[in-house]
């Protein structure tokens, strides 16, 4: 075989190879990640929060779907969900099964752009170049969904500010409707944070630069938000690709802190568009937020 055939047949089947590893093996590698926040007062009791984000949930995606009722197991002391919960328009009965556990913890979520619309294909080259024309997917029954959970004792945080007891403690929130979508309205839910609460947790799907100096502002200690997927394919070792989003590809996942006071978690979660089933580099990941004192 000729030496230049021979490289093209190594490239094709290293390409080959690396695309099964991404779509059969990583994709299902699914990640507990853990972090310690310290964002409470001194002395303070640790406070655990369960960050789910892009779950992207189909009907029939039964490992999935078990290993989300398996962190039941952590006892968290809040759930946290921000969003991309669906991602079939039959998805929502397998939703509520694999998160039942889960609803015997405090709990709050707001919606991500695929709760809203049906993933569609799309060239990948739209991440590259996002301000193009946007064609939605059929209406997702998220309306439907989000009233199933709260009947379950979850809080919809969709331009809310709220306050509830996880940890024994009072712990403030606030959410938003999806900035991706450009649906959310940070001045519904602006003014300065609770202060006579052990800690204060601004909710959103896409962590926008402008909307996490907007919760900066008004004295949130954290900030959790997903959409990122981590990147989904990143450089191994490296940042991500694209972000499909505002923020950095050195931030498109974990704990980063924005300023001297808050801090910031992206979730890279749990799941993948149907159209584009594959991670490489990029586990996907739950995350155990453990806030603890500052300093």
């Amino acid at each position: 075989m000729p030496s230049l055939a021979r490289s093209a047949a190594v490239v094709a089947a290293a390409g080959a190879g690396t695309f099964g590893y991404a779509a059969a093996i990583e994709r299902n590698a699914f990640t507990l990640r853990r972090f310690d926040v310290p964002v409470l007062a001194p002395g303070a009791t640790p406070i655990r929060v369960l960050h789910l984000s892009d779950l992207h949930i189909t009907a029939h995606q039964r490992r999935k779907l078990a290993w989300i009722s398996s962190l039941a197991r952590l006892e968290p002391d809040l759930v946290v969900n921000t969003g991309d919960t669906l991602s079939g328009l039959d998805a929502a009965p397998a939703v509520l099964r694999s998160l039942a556990p889960l609803f015997a913890f405090p709990g709050v979520f707001v919606p991500g752009n695929n709760d809203y619309y049906a993933p569609r294909m799309k060239s990948p080259v739209h991440y590259f170049w996002p301000e193009g024309k946007k064609i939605y997917g059929s209406p997702m029954p998220w309306p439907q969904l989000a009233s199933a959970m709260t009947a379950r004792g979850w809080t919809d945080l969709t331009h809310v500010r709220t306050t509830l007891e996880a940890g024994g403690v009072r712990v403030a929130l606030a959410g938003t409707d999806d900035p991706h979508l450009r649906r959310a309205r940070y001045e519904l839910i602006a003014g300065p944070a609770e202060p006579d609460a052990a800690v204060r947790i601004g909710v959103t799907h896409s962590p926008e630069p402008f909307m996490l100096a907007a919760f900066a502002r008004d004295g949130y200690d954290v900030v959790l938000a997903g959409h990122t997927h981590g990147g989904q394919v990143r450089v191994p070792f490296g940042p991500a690709i694209v972000t499909n989003c505002g923020i950095e590809r050195d931030r498109a996942r974990w704990l980063h802190q924005w300023d001297e006071r808050m801090w910031f978690h992206i979730c890279a979660g749990l799941g993948t568009n149907p159209f584009a089933p594959v991670r490489f580099a990029c586990r996907p990941e739950a995350t155990l937020l453990t806030l603890t004192p500052r300093g």
